[in-house]
Order: structure tokens, then sequence, then C-alpha cells
């Protein structure tokens, strides 16, 4: 009857339940929560009281969303922005107050603008302006640091930049070669003969001494070589304003807050603890000004433009995910005990006395009665047992659990039970009382581990295992429980590689046991004694077995040499220029006297015949990929010459293109006894490569009008680095 009054009941509640509860259960079925919210949604307009509406409503909107969020998740990261957005539509409809709501709204969209940036930044790069390139990729990281498209843009321009490139964008007039001989001359005439040999602008601060002299002799240098040079020299420092003018000012602290430009980074820290790395900043970079937040991880630099690209990269080269291995470990105790009891079991009492009319011998018997006395002697029956047992076991007591632990980290394992032990404290002033306290045993299986990954995969493991076990219960004075408790315990440090498997064994607890019973003296003589008594072997062995099984989860990603091996600039100036010149340049100086300066270059050579033009071509013999390469072309006779430079255009681009000139040839125009320097940049694909700039359609065209034949000296030839 109990029975069938609760089908009623559920039949009659399933009756009455709403229809658009089975409809909204029956699409979630199929996954579609999304409709199945927008029935409960339409259900609890006409019926807003309903509880159950109410609970099956906030289920299909947190399975709608959630589903949402996944299919949003798996768009942006396939680049689909577009469908993302739908999406984001959708989930706003479903909850317009879902907590991740503005947060993937903004993520898309930035993602979106990242993906220009970008392009742009990869177009740049090909086309040779580097820094561009560099400036596109920072600010990227800067607003998602492990962007995978930002990092990859950031390696390519590292590997097409020298290690000893300039910070600032030069334009091709400071890689012009230069050649430059004064002996004590004013500092402001050295300049001079810069500005007329490059075409670059320079601008004085008042507080450049103008009484200044220089005696310096360098040759085959570019005049970005030799300005640093300069500068350096004479306690002066420069700044860019653009690609053909500099501000020359002096390089002291006042000069320097009055001139150098700051700037203002914020930097989120993902991996690298935010004190740690301000530690590393402030010791290396000297930044100026540092500020911490440890609640967001993060850091706020204000710097030098210079400054901020070295602490970028500091932080790029330590900023990393810490290793992790998943340990994979197997515990075993196995368990042997045999018994084997083998003999005659005699009566171990026997009885004289009167016995009762029932033939039981009394403890007390009165003698005088009218039954008869009678004696009897008794013994335990059966008289004789023969005993033929062996018992044996085998037991497997195995754990294998799989921790994940962070590199250097500690983790442990425990796997038993806690024994409760009492304490009681008797107090005897005034009232006697009695408190008791307790505390806990462990005692089972404990495994301690602490892993060091290696940079080669394998792992240094520090183990500690401890297998305890009861024996037995003690009881102490006042009632009190203690535990006899047998431990064995071991701890060792090995190193592994991933996936080997190491075995520690030899924890051994072996136990051999002899014992016999029966007639005293007659069950001690060999063999025949087992007729006169009962003989028990007992063995119980034990042994704990340890497999630990290293597998890297994930190793420690070492950066690029980009990022590891960095310009630092002069202890005075942390990321600022650097002074080191080509390898095939030449520099001196000579000992300062009161005789006229030298000229500004060498004595030109005499002219040519004027039947015949000579042209000498020379090229910048090597350069890193992406680096800039100078064509000089200098002309000995004095007709006017005209030509065309040939190279690969797939290889070599221009630094300034001329419109209309055709792909692969770039014309130029000398004057009598002119020169020329055109700058051409080494694009990616001629990373590694050995090419060749040469010149051809000249003519060669005299005062009145004579044409004349030109001849070429010199080699076109480049190498161009391999990327790094």
């Amino acid at each position: 009857m109990k029975h069938f009054l609760l089908l009623c009941s559920a039949v009659l509640l399933t009756a009455c339940a709403n229809p658009a509860l089975r409809e909204a259960e029956d699409l979630g079925r199929s996954n579609q929560w999304p409709a199945a919210l927008r029935v409960l949604d339409d259900a609890r307009a006409k019926d807003p009281n309903d509880p159950q509406l109410r609970a099956a409503q906030v289920r299909a909107r947190e399975q709608a969303t959630a589903r949402l969020i996944l299919q949003i998740e798996a768009l942006r990261g396939a680049g689909r922005w577009d469908e993302a957005s739908a999406l984001l539509s959708q989930l706003a409809l479903a909850d317009a107050r879902h907590p991740r709501l503005a947060a993937l709204t903004s993520e898309v969209e930035r993602s979106r603008r990242q993906d220009a940036q970008l392009a742009a930044g990869r177009a740049a790069l090909k086309e040779g302006r580097i820094e561009r390139a560099d400036a596109i990729a920072r600010e990227v990281l800067a607003e998602s640091p492990q962007h995978p498209g930002a990092r990859l843009l950031a390696t390519q321009v590292a590997q097409s930049r020298p290690l000893e490139s300039a910070v600032g964008e030069l334009g091709p007039a400071f890689q012009k070669p230069i050649t430059l001989e004064f002996r004590d001359a004013p500092l402001r005439q050295v300049f001079e003969s810069l500005a007329r040999s490059s075409g670059v602008n320079f601008v004085f601060d008042k507080d450049v001494r103008s009484d200044a002299r220089i005696t310096i002799f360098l040759r085959n240098v570019t005049m970005d070589e030799a300005m640093r040079v300069i500068l350096n020299t004479q306690q002066l420092d420069r700044k860019l304003l653009n690609d053909t003018s500099v501000l020359i000012f002096p390089n002291t602290s006042a000069k320097q807050r009055e001139h150098q430009e700051l700037i203002t980074r914020t930097l989120y820290l993902t991996n690298a603890d935010v004190k740690q790395v301000q530690a590393m900043v402030r010791t290396i970079a000297k930044v100026r000004d540092i500020h911490i937040d440890e609640r967001l991880n993060l850091l706020v630099v204000r710097d030098t433009p210079e400054v901020l690209r070295l602490v970028e990269k500091l932080i790029a080269s330590v900023d990393l995910p810490e290793p992790e291995v998943m340990l994979e470990v197997e515990v075993m105790e196995l368990a042997t005990d045999q018994v084997e009891t083998l003999g005659l079991q005699w009566p171990e009492t026997a009885s004289l006395g009167i016995s009762d009319a029932a033939g039981n011998i009394p403890a007390q018997v009165f003698v005088g009665g009218k039954n008869p006395i009678n004696f009897r002697a008794s013994i335990a029956n059966p008289a004789i047992v023969a005993t033929l047992r062996g018992t044996s076991g085998n037991t497997n007591t195995l754990a294998n659990p799989k921790i994940r632990v962070r590199n250097r980290d500690k983790a442990n394992v425990h796997i038993g039970q806690k024994l409760p032990v009492f304490t009681t404290t008797t107090n005897f002033t005034g009232q006697t009382s009695v408190a008791a306290s307790v505390t806990y045993l462990d005692i089972g299986l404990k495994l301690d581990v602490e892993p060091t990954i290696q940079l080669d995969n394998d792992v240094v493991i520090k183990v500690g295992l401890e297998v305890s076990n009861l024996i037995r219960q003690v009881t102490g004075p006042g009632g009190t429980t203690a535990y006899e408790i047998g431990t064995r315990k071991t701890a060792t440090t090995l190193r592994l590689a991933d996936g080997e498997t190491q075995v520690l064994a030899g924890l051994i607890n072996d136990e051999d046991r002899k014992s016999a019973s029966g007639i005293p003296g007659l069950s001690r003589i060999p063999l025949l004694g087992r007729l006169f008594g009962t003989h028990s072997d007992t063995r119980n062995k034990t042994e704990v077995v340890l497999l630990i099984t290293p597998r890297v989860v994930r190793n420690l990603a070492v950066p690029d040499a980009s990022l590891t091996r960095l310009a630092s600039g002069v202890d005075g100036s942390p990321g600022a220029f650097s002074s080191l010149l080509r390898r095939d340049a030449k520099v001196g100086v000579a000992p300062s006297s009161g005789a006229a300066p030298a000229p500004a270059s060498p004595t030109p050579q005499p002219a040519a015949a004027p039947t015949e033009a000579t042209v000498k071509l020379d090229v910048t013999p090597q350069v890193p990929a992406g680096g800039t390469v100078s064509v000089a072309l200098k002309n000995d006779s004095g007709l006017q010459v005209k030509g065309e430079l040939e190279f690969d255009p797939a290889k070599l681009s221009p630094a300034q293109p001329l419109q209309g000139a055709t792909p692969g040839r770039y014309p130029v125009e000398l004057t009598p006894r002119g020169e020329r320097v055109v700058a051409f940049r080494a694009l990616p694909p001629a990373a590694g490569q050995v090419l060749n700039i040469s010149l051809s359609s000249l003519s060669a065209v005299g005062v009145n009008g004579e044409s004349a034949p030109v001849r070429v000296e010199g080699s076109g030839l480049l190498a161009v680095g391999a990327a790094k």
C-alpha cells in the first residue's frame, strides 16, 4: 500500500510539472542549451513564481554560457574573429552579467588588432625596416607577453640585427664610409667636415666647449662609428632628432636630465617573482625609477629607451614557466608466512580420586555414606592427538600514486591510519583532578619526494620512504594506551633520465621461530622427539619494494641567444650606444701639436686621361643579416658618368627607393671627380649568402659633349651573415 501511494504521488507530480521542463530537458540532452534556455525564459515570463522553472533556468544558463565560452576560446585561438564576435553577442544575450563577458570581449578585440599589427611588422621586416618591426613586436608583447606570433617576430628581428647595433633608426647618411685625419683641430671644425661629407645636420648645446680640440685618425669607418668615437673621447653625448639631424650636448648628469627623453613602461610578469626581478633590474640595468606591485606581479619602470630595451630583454630571459615532472611511484610490501606443526600431542594432566555415583571425581568426598567408595583415574580424552598441519600465505600491499610536482618543490604521500594515544595529567593541588588529552600517531606508508629537473631532461630526486606497522597495543600506568610500532625507513638521492624506472628494494624483515611442546625430556630427542610432543616451525618474511619513474611534463624553455647575450653599453650608461668599430676599420691618435689641421680626406688622385672615365666601386664586404650595405662610388675623371646599380631585389632593398625605378636597378649619376654613397638593406632571404652588386649601362660625357668609355675598378661582392 505504501509503495502504491508513492507511485501515485510521483505520477501526480509529473502531471502537474510544467511542460517546458520536459522540452528543455530534451533539448539539453542534445546539447542545445541556448534553445533550452530560451524555452525556460519564455516559461518563466508566464509563471515567474515556479521554483522548478527557476532552478532549471539557472542550470540551463550555466550550461549554455559554459559551452559558448569554450567555442569562443577555440575561435579566438584559430583567429576567426567574426565568428567569435557573433558568439560574444549570444553570450551577452544569455547572461549579460557573466563575469567573463567583458574580459573575452576585450581579448577578442585586442587579438584582432594585434594580428593586424603583426602583419604590418612582418611586412616591415621584409622591407628591411628592422626598428619598426622591433617596435611592433615589443608593443604586442607588452600587452600579451606569451603571444606566439609576437615572440616569433621579436626573435626574427633579433636575428636580423647585429649585437652592437645602435638603438635609434639611423638613416643612410650615417652609414657612409669616411676617413678622418685631424691633428689638434677644433672640435667644431671636425663636425663641420662631417656635416659636409655626409649631409648630417649637427645642433650644439650652448654648453659645448667651443675651444675643445681633438687629434683623431680614422680610416674606413662609417659616419655613425666616427661620431660615437668622437663623442666618447670628448665627454659628449648625442640625441637623434631625425634620420639626418643630431643634437650634441655635454655628457653630464644635468644635461642628461635636460635632454634625454624618458619612457615609462608597465611590465607584467607571468612566471617570475616580481621582487627578484626588481633586484636584478636595479643591479644590471641601473634603472632610475622602478615600482613593483606584488598583487598584480608587475613592474613600472621609467628610464631612457635604451635602458628600457635592456630591461625588456632581461625580463624576457627570466620570465619563463617552471619545469614540472610527473612521478609514477609504485610501493609494494611483499609478505610471506609459513607455519608447519608436526607431532603427537600427549595429555597434559591426569586425575586420580574417588568418583561419585555419576562417575565424576568431585573436589570433596564425604566418607561414611551408603554408596560404595570407588577410586578412579582419568586423563583427557582423546589420550593422544596426532598433529600434521602446514599453512603458507603471500600478501602484496600495493600503493601506486602519481604525483605532479614543480621543480624544487616537495610532495608527500601518506597512506595508512592515525592511532590515538591518550595522555593523562593528574592535578593534586586542592582537589584531585585528572585531565586527558589525545594525540595521533601516523602509521602506514609515508613517501616524501623533491625533484630537480635538469636541462638535459634528467631528474634528480630526493626520496624519503618510511613504512610502519602496528605490532601490539600496550597498556600503560593508569589505563593509558600506547602502541609498539615497527618501522622501516630509507632516504636517498638519485638521478634518473626521463622515463627511466629505478627499483629500491632490500627493506627486509625476516622472522624464523621454532617451538616445541610435549613430554619433558622425551620431546627434545632428535627425530624421535616428535613421538612425544608437537614441534612448530614459523617463518615470516616481509620486503618493501619502491619503483619510481619520472616523466618530464615541461622542461625549462631556454630563451634564444638574442635574449641571453645582450649589448649593455658601458658601466656609466647601461644600454647606451656601443663604441665598437667594424673589424676592417682603423683608428689611431697622433700626438698633439700646434700644426695646422690635416685635410679631412686624402688628397685627390690625379685625374685620368680624358679619353676614359674611371669609376671606383666599393661595397661593404660583410654585413650581418638585416644589416645596411653601403655602396660607395667615386668618379676619378673629369667626365660626367651615368649608369645603374644592378642587384637582386629579392635579397636587397634600397634604403631610399626611387619612384619609377625598375626592380633590381638603381640609377646613379656622378659629377666630375664626384662621390656618391647608396645604402641598401639586406633582406632576411639574403642570410648566409654571397651577393653581387654591379654597375651597368655606363656612359661618360665630357664638357663639350664628347663620349668616352668607362672602366670600373673594385669588387661588388658582399657576404651576408647567417641568421642567429
